[in-house]
């Protein structure tokens, strides 16, 4: 028996594993297979990679889209939003309007006798100062001049006398006195003072209805448009009380 042993065929490496098709081992196909799988993989990999890159691309294309501002822009504007010509107009108008107004009502110191009067003329003081301020940050923020020249559309309703003399009331906006007007006003006292004093602001007052009446029609602003309302509110109550006060007088 000891010959025997000597005599017996090794066994082979690879003993154990049954052969696959054609005689060769399954390792060798396992191995295969495993090689095929990986390359499969990083091809999937590869795909989804250049479709994120894709994506990416396309996310920021819509957000430099979405986040361009819009025409002009709001931010810390006192008027934000968009604004047209017919709001540019209003405020460049209005804010000589009401310098006019408050240079009217600072005669009513020690020349009115009416207190209603003196009452009144403080008020419009107290409500158009604060306007002409707020008028001239839209117009700087909207990057336009305060003074726009001619002001079309805005010549109904001009002064009582229909005077023009010097520039007071000659650029035809709607109410604005003229300087022989405001003359007769400083020289007036008294009764006749508060009696010229409410025939003016009222012609004055309806001018400036019409003009914020303009713009409330052809305005774009939100913000003007809101203040053209407030205009149209005062002033026509203040058109009311003086007529009651020329009533009486």
């Amino acid at each position: 028996m000891q010959g025997f042993d000597h005599t017996r065929t090794p066994t082979p490496s690879g003993a154990g594993s049954a052969p696959g098709p054609g005689g060769r081992p399954r390792r060798r196909a396992v191995r295969r297979t495993a090689v095929v799988s990986a390359v499969l993989a990083t091809g999937l990999l590869l795909a989804a990679c250049g479709k994120d890159d894709e994506m990416k691309g396309m996310d920021h294309g819509s957000k430099d889209s979405a986040s361009a501002p819009a025409a002009p822009a709001g931010g810390d504007s006192p008027a934000p939003g968009a604004f047209n010509d017919a709001d540019v107009m209003f405020a460049q108008g209005m804010i000589p309007h009401h310098e006019q107004a408050l240079e009217m009502s600072a005669l009513a110191d020690g020349r009115a006798q009416d207190a209603e009067v003196v009452g009144l003329a403080r008020a419009i003081s107290g409500a158009q100062d604060p306007e002409i301020r707020t008028m001239k940050s839209w117009l700087k923020a909207w990057g336009k001049p305060e003074s726009g020249g001619s002001m079309p559309g805005m010549d109904h309703g001009s002064g009582s006398s229909g005077d023009t003399a010097g520039t007071a009331g000659s650029d035809g906006m709607a109410g604005m006195m003229s300087e022989a007007e405001m003359a007769a006003l400083k020289a007036a006292k008294g009764t006749d003072f508060d009696r010229k004093f409410a025939q003016l602001m009222i012609e004055h007052h309806r001018g400036a209805i019409a003009m914020a009446e303009d713009e409330q029609k052809s305005g774009r602003n939100a913000t003007a448009k809101a203040l053209a309302g407030e205009v149209i509110r005062a002033q026509q109550a203040e058109i009311d009380a003086f007529t009651k006060i020329l009533k009486r007088l």
